[in-house]
């Protein structure tokens, strides 16, 4: 075995949190390699986060175009272009995957490009390399999952989405997840006809109630056909090349793309786990302690794979706790308590804390406070959409819990607040605060009306 071949780390995977372990632990004097198999981003680069949020900003201006006629603009017939669109969003994912790979090379890691398989647990293969470390870092994220059906190998999956050659004129999104629900405003925006099937009775199963609800009339009002307790059972093509989609509870459909947001799954399988002794649980994740350390003393994992929060900026600080406690000597663990999450449908959804019910079960008596409001964006033109605003109070303690917004702006308003309830603080210190005026965000720090609930 060569000296090149001999590492401390070996991280396996070179999405957000991957990359961000093996960057810090390189930083702190670690000789560290990194296996990726596709490009360096991962989830979130490549195929998730960002182009995704780039297709929703390209979905948002029809309706932007619309509303500008209130404000006295008066413009040529718009016309979008998907190709144009697709083509742009491929030459900044590039770019991005370039910059992983300086930042990579800059902190003296050194990249294999492969599938990375464990041999034991402190061997790694990387096509015809063999590469050794005294630990070994698993972060190979998740893929999305389709299920099987007759059919079902005419289905796309997200991942699919952003590389489609043409915008389909009709399209069944299936699922009630948040990628589901993103992906049919972003369609639906982009003047395609969407159906969004789901087996359940309210979409974006564990968000609050209130959200859930208002979230699903915001859609309908848009235009998207939602069905619940509705599952495809068969899919065909015609002759024709549209979709003859087939529902279990006998019904049938036609569409141009059928496409499953129907969860994902951690990407465990031909990864070599067996060797190396480390077990998954029934999603096929891997257990970890909150060290990120798995069964194998020399083996962690961290990120979409291991099942906890699967969002890129807790695997980043999954990634980065772990080289700091491994490779920097400052232990430490990562925080999974009060994370604040979006969902970029339309209108967008912001939250963090405890939803009402979870709040219910660990608090009792709350405090609920609520305001729904058409922003000022929207008052000179014919949308009707309103802003909800939510905060929930621990009666006992005045401490805010959970905050959740739908409407303009709300992730981008909840990153600031996910501070303050990060902290504990209490609604007295919210109504302490001045409101900035005149803003969406505003409303916060001006609620006075309650129920109590408990």
């Amino acid at each position: 075995m060569t000296e090149q071949q001999q590492f401390d780390l070996i991280v396996i995977g070179g999405g957000s949190g991957g990359v961000r372990a093996a960057r810090i632990s390189a930083g702190h004097g670690a000789r560290v390699a990194i296996c990726e198999e596709s490009r360096m981003g991962g989830t979130c680069v490549i195929r998730g986060c960002v182009p995704k949020k780039l297709l929703v900003y390209a979905s948002h201006f029809a309706e932007d175009f619309e509303a500008a006629q209130g404000f006295g603009w008066r413009l040529d017939e718009a016309r979008f272009s998907w190709s144009s669109l697709i083509a742009n969003k491929d030459r900044e994912i590039d770019r991005l995957n370039q910059v992983y790979h300086r930042l990579l090379d800059n902190a003296g890691v050194t990249t294999f490009m492969g599938r990375g398989v464990l041999l034991d647990q402190q061997q790694v293969q990387v096509g015809e390399q063999v590469l050794h470390a005294e630990k070994i870092l698993i972060a190979t994220g998740g893929r999305p999952f389709v299920p099987a059906f007759p059919g079902s190998e005419l289905a796309i999956s997200s991942d699919e989405a952003f590389h489609l050659k043409e915008l389909p004129k009709r399209i069944v999104v299936a699922g009630g997840g948040y990628i589901a629900v993103e992906f049919a405003g972003i369609f639906n925006g982009m003047g395609s006809q969407v159906r969004l099937d789901y087996r359940g009775d309210k979409i974006l199963r564990g968000f609050d109630d209130d959200l859930r609800d208002r979230l699903e009339h915001e859609m309908q009002a848009k235009g998207i056909v939602i069905n619940h307790h509705s599952q495809v059972a068969d899919l065909k093509r015609k002759q024709n090349g549209a979709l003859k989609v087939s529902y279990q509870d006998g019904t049938e459909s036609e569409a141009d793309q059928v496409m499953f947001a129907t969860g994902r799954k951690p990407y465990t399988w031909n990864l070599g786990l067996d060797q190396a002794g480390i077990k998954t649980d029934v999603s096929g994740a891997i257990p970890v302690n909150v060290d990120s350390r798995t069964s194998e003393p020399h083996i962690f994992a961290v990120g979409d794979v291991t099942n906890r929060i699967n969002l890129t900026p807790v695997a980043i600080r999954e990634g980065h706790a772990f080289a700091d406690t491994e490779f920097g000597n400052m232990p430490r663990q990562a925080d999974h308590v009060l994370v604040p999450s979006a969902v970029f449908s339309q209108p967008p959804i912001g939250t963090v804390g405890y939803t009402e019910q979870q709040a219910k079960e660990k608090y009792g008596r709350l405090r609920i406070y609520k305001s729904s409001f058409r922003a000022m964006k929207h008052t000179l033109t014919d949308i009707q959409e309103k802003t909800f605003m939510k905060m929930i109070v621990d009666d006992a303690t005045n401490v805010v819990v959970g905050l959740h917004i739908i409407g303009v702006d709300a992730a981008e308003i909840v990153q600031g607040f996910a501070v303050a309830v990060k902290a504990g603080l209490t609604k007295d210190h919210f109504d302490a605060t001045v409101g900035i005026h005149p803003t969406s965000g505003e409303e916060l720090v001006t609620l006075r009306d309650f129920e109590f609930a408990e």
